[in-house]
């Protein structure tokens, strides 16, 4: 059963990972706000296909809270992506798949301002670790760019990307009681429609890139992997593990898009990545490590 739930984890960070890589592909072959409403489109078709009738059962559950599942399949889903494709056309793979390490410490900090959880001294070391990584990432292992305010623009949407992905993760608890499938059904519905806007706009500014071969096959990519296996094999590790377990494979995400945007992109990977991943996926770990002990 655990060897199960571990394949199925690894799959899903590996998915994860992958989709900056592609984003990353994308660039030229298919432009990052038409790519969003490609990829959560053909999600939304084969997720209905898959379970409208399930969304129909739970149909009472999910009027009510419809406008809520609407703004959280907008910035979860497509506001997220809008912005890390966006950011591909001006930072490298490796940055931006190390920045993702920020996400779960931007989480433990929005769960402390917002609903007031308890932070140890573990906590707040790995958080400064990790938050010491992810800037030493944004600033191209250079602290003075920080203070002379050059961040490059791609590495900024990355931050931004965080703090929504972040915003979202947190507000999950508030999600009504249905089965995933409605849920993903309605989120995804919402982060297509919410992004056509989005396409229109870059139509209309002439940077609009219809995909070529290479450009469906990102959009293929994304939108089957990380958008649909993931979040199945991701929720049924969950059933065989735990939710506490099964999270400790999020940190497996920077690393393996770092790994693939080398192998794959030829990316080349510096001391300050290095670096930065170490203080990273290290402060995620005594954070954890931390709060963990204090929980037994």
């Amino acid at each position: 059963m655990h060897r199960q739930a571990y394949l199925l984890l690894l799959a899903t960070t590996l998915f994860w990972g992958g989709n900056t890589i592609a984003g990353k592909l994308a660039v030229g072959h298919v432009s990052p706000m038409l790519l969003t409403t490609l990829r959560w489109a053909i999600a939304f078709c084969c997720l209905y296909a898959l379970g409208r009738h399930r969304l129909a059962a739970d149909w009472h559950l999910v009027r009510p809270r419809l406008l809520y599942l609407a703004m959280m399949g907008f910035f979860g889903f497509a506001a997220f992506n809008l912005a890390i494709y966006s950011a591909l056309l001006f930072t490298s793979a490796v940055n931006a798949s190390i920045e993702h390490a920020g996400i779960p410490m931007v989480i433990f900090g929005l769960n402390f301002l917002i609903f007031r959880q308890r932070v140890f001294a573990g906590q707040m070391i790995g958080f400064v670790l990790t938050l010491a990584g992810v800037v030493l990432t944004a600033t191209h292992g250079d602290l003075r760019n920080l203070l002379r305010l050059d961040l490059n623009a791609g590495d900024a949407l990355v931050l931004v990307a965080i703090i929504v992905y972040a915003g979202y993760t947190v507000a999950l608890r508030f999600r009504p009681a249905v089965h995933w499938q409605s849920f993903m059904i309605v989120l995804s519905a919402s982060a297509c429609l919410t992004s056509i806007p989005f396409a229109l706009v870059e139509y209309a500014t002439g940077n609009a890139i219809w995909p070529d071969m290479l450009g469906w096959g990102c959009v293929l990519f994304t939108a089957i992997f990380p958008s649909l296996l993931s979040q199945v094999f991701y929720m049924r590790g969950v059933e065989l593990i735990g939710a506490n377990r099964a999270s400790l494979f999020i940190n497996l995400v920077p690393i393996f898009g770092t790994l693939l945007s080398i192998l794959i992109l030829g990316e080349a990977l510096h001391l300050y990545h290095v670096v930065a991943i170490v203080l990273a996926l290290g402060g995620i770990w005594l954070a954890e490590r931390s709060g963990r002990r204090v929980r037994s």
